[in-house]
């Protein structure tokens, strides 16, 4: 993200917590004008948003899109939005996503040479000890590190 005008909006935290990232995308969303001035000031949510292969586009699903306070026109908040990739990504995506758990996740949403993108992954479902195997990975390395920093400030 260092070009200029580059900026990341929205972010699906909960994403990384209950999937694998095995493969991530870029790809372009087709909006309506006031939906792209609600996403430049952080009004969406990416909490429920999926994605799924339909006839060979990719369509997304559950991302809410507050309207816009000046907007004359009133659109749908959780409307499906066409996503934008080659045709090489998409025969790859739909390939990936036959397999039995395989997910098509959107994990953030920015703004890139001022036009909005959305970073989309296939993921695979996380069990509930995975979930605890990466919470104590974590805790485990924070503690490690506040040792050493401990350990630096002995001197």
């Amino acid at each position: 993200m260092s070009r200029r005008g580059d900026q990341v909006v929205i972010t699906n935290r909960k994403a990384r917590h209950d999937y694998f990232v095995l493969e991530t995308y870029e790809c372009g969303v087709m909006l309506k004008g006031p939906e792209v001035k609600s996403i430049r000031n952080g009004r969406a949510n990416l909490q429920d948003a999926y994605a799924r292969v339909e006839d060979g586009e990719v369509w997304m699903y559950g991302m809410h899109v507050s309207p816009y306070e000046f907007s004359r026109g009133e659109l749908d908040p959780v409307r499906k939005r066409k996503l934008l990739l080659h045709g090489r990504e998409i025969a790859e995506i739909a390939r990936a996503t036959e397999e039995k758990g395989v997910t098509l996740v959107p994990l953030r949403v920015y703004f890139k040479d001022g036009r909005c993108k959305v970073e989309l992954a296939i993921a695979r479902g996380k069990a509930r000890y995975d979930k605890r195997q990466a919470i104590a990975a974590r805790d485990a390395k924070r503690d490690t590190e506040r040792d050493l920093k401990e350990m630096g400030r002995g001197r």
